[in-house]
């Protein structure tokens, strides 16, 4: 049975007492999160040029799971906290890595990246509804409901607009993609309620393993006979996201939420479409509308009304996300 402590999941009080950086370096910190994140969108699109979606991502997560491995091989005994739970591991593994990715891969085969980038946007949203149900002490009030109608309104102008334009495939493709920020949303309140105490790179870890496995596995279910090019673009790609966008930046983020601010943090969900779309336009010359830009806005306005809960009391850092797509929605 998992231990429940007052420390987030994974940080231990050793680890929080350490010296605080300075707060130039947390900014510096949370600009390059963005920046990575906000690439990851585009990198994706670059890859399944040569590479179907589900080997995509499944030889992603193998690739991240050596790494975290290694990370979690060093630096595990330093943060703490306990073994996770199976429970967990099928949430984050199955949940948050295989069929939220899955989604996306499989998305951007035939949306523009951009497009999708700003509707994974409303992750937020869609964990606060999952909260309410599952976490009710984070249950919605006020001027979050507002957020939460302003956020769907946004999405509504999304698919009446862009997505209607591009034709029936892409309407179909776009509803499938909310399903990967609400199978995410589901494995992230999961691991808030029950994580408390467990190691948060061991959890990635074993989750990473579960992860590849399920997408691989799919892989070889459905794209059998499918080519798959080893191109320089494609290597890189995989790379790319595999250590940069995946273990540096999980690892990135978790230490800065030893230090950072909510605020700061949560600025991670409104700059990385802004990074995503500028991407697709510039280098991949992707359509984008006025209405992608109204729509996504609103669906912005609606994550920082369902974002501005009341300060809970409590120890200093609260319960943490399970993992950094709470605070960027990640790819």
């Amino acid at each position: 049975m998992v231990r429940i402590r007052k420390e987030p999941p994974g940080v231990n009080s050793r680890a929080m007492s350490g010296k605080k950086p300075s707060g130039s370096l947390l900014i510096f910190v949370v600009g390059l999160l963005c920046l990575v994140w906000g690439s990851t969108w585009f990198v994706i699109k670059v890859g399944l040029e040569d590479i179907p979606p589900f080997t995509g991502a499944g030889i992603r997560f193998a690739l991240a799971a050596l790494g975290m491995s290694l990370v979690a091989h060093l630096f595990a005994g330093k943060e703490g906290g306990d073994p996770p739970p199976v429970r967990l591991v099928l949430a984050m593994g199955g949940l948050n890595f295989a069929a939220s990715y899955g989604i996306v891969y499989w998305v951007e085969t035939r949306v523009p990246s951009a497009l999708v980038s700003v509707l994974w946007a409303s992750y937020p949203i869609f964990l606060s509804v999952v909260s309410t149900v599952l976490l009710p002490e984070e249950s919605l009030r006020g001027r979050q409901w507002f957020g939460l109608v302003v956020g769907f309104a946004g999405i509504a102008i999304l698919f009446a607009r862009d997505l209607s334009t591009l034709g029936a495939e892409v309407v179909v493709a776009g509803a499938v993609l909310l399903l990967s920020p609400l199978v995410s949303a589901v494995g992230t309140a999961l691991v808030k309620r029950d994580g408390a105490g467990v190691s948060s790179l061991l959890l990635n870890r074993n989750g990473m393993i579960l992860g590849a496995a399920l997408l691989l596995g799919l892989a070889m279910l459905t794209e059998s006979g499918q080519e798959v090019r080893w191109t320089g673009s494609a290597v890189g790609s995989l790379l790319y996201l595999s250590f940069v966008g995946t273990v540096f930046t999980f690892g990135l983020y978790y230490w800065a939420m030893r230090y950072a601010p909510a605020y700061q943090l949560g600025m991670i969900a409104y700059i990385t479409p802004a990074i995503a779309i500028a991407l697709g336009v510039g280098l991949g010359g992707e359509p984008v509308t006025r209405f992608t830009l109204l729509g996504g806005g609103l669906v912005l306005v609606g994550v920082t009304g369902v974002l501005s809960r009341p300060a809970s009391p409590g120890p200093a850092g609260g319960r943490a996300p399970a993992g950094p797509s709470e605070a960027e929605g990640d790819s």
